[in-house]
């Protein structure tokens, strides 16, 4: 699968339907005025104009701008990780997302602090998963499951956390999403 619309575009389909239907998500409704936000064209002024008056690389109509069969693709595979994430949500101790509230909420720290404090979370919460599922998919699911918790904790982080979280997806599991979603 090709990244349409930007290398970020894939992360964020797969995000924002994790969350959409996970269980438990009691942002939905700032979740979606997120992705109306997202609509707003993200990219640059080289853009081509096309025929039909638009750009190309713009969202429209609060689509996720992939071609139907990969939006489709994208939600049932964010459905599948997101029954992986109500188990591994059982194994999330509250002081684990509280902490990673704090990194959040404290805006002298970078994303990149964020992110690598984010990462070493994933790599010590990875040792309760069962050994039988890949660690790569169990880590992209901790990583979204970990998003819905904190903002479900304080909802005014979603912008942040949302995308903090597709930032680490794309360096860390952009490979591993491509091929996922390519089967």
């Amino acid at each position: 699968m090709e990244q349409i619309n930007g290398p970020l575009q894939m992360e964020h389909a797969l995000l924002f339907a994790f969350l959409e239907v996970s269980s438990d998500c009691k942002f939905k409704d700032q979740l979606h005025s997120l992705q109306s936000q997202q609509i707003m064209y993200q990219g640059n002024d080289d853009d081509e104009l096309q025929t039909d008056g638009n750009r190309s690389g713009h969202f429209r109509n609060g689509e996720l701008g992939l071609p139907p069969t990969n939006e489709e693709v994208i939600r049932i595979i964010a459905a599948q990780l997101a029954e992986i994430g109500d188990q591994f949500d059982k194994e999330i101790q509250e002081r684990v997302v509280n902490g990673l509230v704090q990194h959040f909420m404290n805006e002298n720290l970078s994303e990149e602090d964020i992110t690598r404090h984010m990462s070493r979370v994933v790599r010590e919460l990875i040792r309760a998963i069962p050994a039988d599922m890949e660690q790569e998919k169990a880590m992209l699911v901790l990583a979204m499951v970990l998003t819905k918790k904190i903002v479900n904790t304080v909802p005014s982080l979603l912008r942040r956390v949302f995308n903090t979280t597709r930032n680490y997806m794309n360096q860390q599991f952009h490979n591993y999403i491509v091929e996922m979603l390519g089967e």
